[in-house]
Formats: structure tokens, sequence, C-alpha cells
């Protein structure tokens, strides 16, 4: 077989054994298994790029060989694409960063309440906003706790409001982005926690996320401790559910059903690094909101108690 059939037969088994089998990734050189794991359904961009070089050289062998990713591609994420009708539930839970440079928060607050959630989970909050915040979601959502730039507000009381420390080392104490209290709701009490995790970087040294993986660890383990048996999690965790860096909080909690509802960058959304994570509750439906004023686009589901 020449050689360029070779490569292309290649290149397509290693794209469809990433996609079938992304913990195979290494990570211990600059975190790249969790960089693909981030990034996942966007390796199905590889298959007209093989199919184009097949055509280019007239390749039968090529062409079929391109099958082979398109196949793993559809086990994994194919059923994101089948139609889902509304399912009963109790509470609808929004998840939002809303952005330290939020030029409008009033107006981004207009278009949360427009999804009627129960429950709204809200990072990068800065102190010359919340006034705004507070006036905005105030009447429809009169319980809520702030501590350092995350929030919840809240159409059921709120108990046991308090800071849950999930800094990294090295952080100092006024980084302040974990919360939980306990929601009293119709069905039963319901521990909430609003977190945002350390941001992540990609540079020459690859996908940098020892301070994100860190507090994520102490994020989980507070998890663990919780005698609550219904838990809500809304945050910014700053990567999808598959990557193996979110694996301490993760395990702990149940992901929503697979969906391609993106949050990241609002532009061009690639990710849905915004999560919505129950235990003991299932998420029946999530969905991407209309765009607001922030970089980020807000998440809804709707959760079955």
């Amino acid at each position: 077989m020449p050689i360029f059939r070779l490569l292309l037969v290649a290149l397509a088994a290693l794209t469809a054994t990433v996609i079938a089998f992304p913990r195979s990734v290494p990570n211990g050189i600059g975190h790249l298994g969790s960089l693909a794991e981030t990034f996942l359904p966007w390796l199905a961009l590889a298959v007209p790029v093989l199919l184009g070089l097949a055509w280019w050289r007239r390749s039968m062998v090529g062409a079929l060989a391109a099958l082979v990713p398109t196949a793993a591609w559809l086990a994994q994420f194919g059923g994101h694409l089948l139609p889902r009708g509304d399912q009963p539930h109790h509470l609808v839970a929004v998840q939002h960063n809303v952005s330290d440079e939020n030029a409008d928060p009033a107006g981004t607050a207009r278009k949360l309440i427009a999804a009627r959630p129960d429950v709204i989970g809200l990072e990068e909050l800065v102190p010359a906003a919340r006034p705004t915040w507070d006036a905005a979601l105030g009447v429809e959502y009169p319980y809520r706790t702030v501590h350092g730039t995350v929030g919840l507000w809240s159409r059921y009381p709120l108990a046991e409001a308090a800071l849950v420390d999930i800094r990294p080392h090295g952080v100092g104490p006024d980084w302040n982005r974990g919360l939980r209290a306990v929601a009293r709701t119709p069905q039963g009490d319901i521990a909430i926690y609003v977190a945002h995790l350390p941001s992540v970087r990609i540079g020459l040294e690859g996908f940098d996320s020892v301070r994100r993986d860190e507090s994520a660890s102490r994020l989980g383990a507070v998890l663990a401790a919780e005698p609550v048996d219904r838990i809500l999690l809304l945050g910014d965790l700053n990567s999808t559910v598959d990557d193996r860096g979110l694996r301490p909080v993760a395990s702990l909690m149940a992901a929503p059903p697979r969906d391609f509802a993106f949050s990241w960058p609002a532009r061009v959304p690639l990710a849905r690094i915004d999560q919505i994570l129950t235990r003991g509750m299932t998420v029946t439906k999530i969905r991407s909101l209309p765009r607001t004023g922030s970089d980020h686009l807000p998440i809804a589901a709707d959760i079955r108690l």
C-alpha cells in the first residue's frame, strides 16, 4: 500500500481511537488528555479533512477509512442529534457566568427570568453591580445569598448559607468562589452549591489545568461529606464533565443528558463548561439560553425530584 494511503488509514484509526476511548490519551504531557476530552465532539472535523485528502489522491481506501471515525463519533454523540420532548419535572435551574465586564446586568437578569427558573446560580459578580442584580432579581427571587463573586437567588427560602472554601494552594483569602445553601422546597430540602473553578490556559506547555484540578478536588471533598441527600451543583467548572480533571466532582454527581448545549465562548460556543449537576435528582433536559452581556451563554435545566 502506498505510503499516503497508509498515512490516511493511520490518521483515521488514531482519530477513531481518541473519539471512542479518550481516556487512552495520556495526561502526563501538557494535560493533553484533558484537552482532548474538553473538545472531543469537534474531532468530527477530522472526517471532512480525511475525505478531502482521499478525494485529492483518488484513494478509495482512504475514503473508506474515514468512515471509521465517523462511526465512532455517531456512537458517542449521535444521540445528541435526536429530538427530546419535555418530561415531567419539579424544578428549573439556571447557571450563568455573568462576566465581571458585563455592561448590562439588568438586561441579563431579564433574560434569565424569562426561562422561569426556580433557582439561579451566578458567577463573576462584582460589588458595583450587586444593587442592580438585587433589584432585577429580588421581586421574583426574594431569597438570595452571595459570597465573594458567586451568588444564589431562589424562589424558596434558603437556610445554612455559607462560604465554601475551594481555593487552590497559594491563593489568598479574598478569592471566594464557592457557596452552599439549603433550599426549602415543597418537595423537601436541597443542598445547592454554586462554584467557579479557576480558569485553564492553553499555551506552549500544553493545557494548564493544575489550579482548576486542585480546586475541583477540594470541591469534591466537600460534596462527598454533604449530609443532605439531594444536591444541586451550579457552576462554571471551566471544562466539560468528560474532562478527567473534574473526576473528583463528576464521579459524585449525575451528569445531565448528553446534548450540544454549549455555553462558551458565547460568540461561537464550542463546549459546555458551565454545569448543572445533581445527586439524588435527575436532570431531564438541559439547554442553552439566549446570549446576554457575558462571554458565556446561560444554561438551564429541568430537574425531576
